[in-house]
């Protein structure tokens, strides 16, 4: 799946560990991710938890997509910073699943708290 994924390659996005339900990203901020205020878009934050997201729910075989997502921001990410996505799965029922993807600066200060709902496609 991540050989095939544009969006997450053209962004520098790593897939660092893969596990049953589970899954490690990282990326780096760039000067094309930064918003009129300095700090990294949200909207990149929330991609690389995606991704995370994407690769966990996707360790069990058929075809998973995300059914919704939701994002708090705690903190902003600068320029430079290394951020790790960590996918956690919390439940799967029949073709349903929920995860959890925390997303910190390398310093371990967390930056966003993602919760993502997956189904398994036909």
């Amino acid at each position: 799946m991540m050989e095939a994924d544009a969006a997450s390659a053209a962004l520098g996005i790593e897939l660092v560990e893969l596990r049953q339900g589970g899954a490690v990203c990282r990326m780096t901020v760039t000067d094309r991710m930064i918003n009129g205020h300095a700090l990294c878009h949200g909207g990149y934050v929330f991609l690389l938890a995606d991704t995370a997201f994407a690769c966990a729910c996707n360790t069990h075989g058929p075809v998973t997509v995300a059914a919704g997502a939701d994002i708090v921001f705690v903190a902003p990410a600068h320029e430079g910073d290394v951020l790790v996505a960590e996918a956690v799965e919390r439940a799967v029922h029949g073709r349903s699943g929920v995860y959890d993807i925390t997303v910190k600066r390398s310093d371990g200060q967390v930056i966003a708290e993602f919760r993502g709902r997956s189904r398994q496609l036909g």
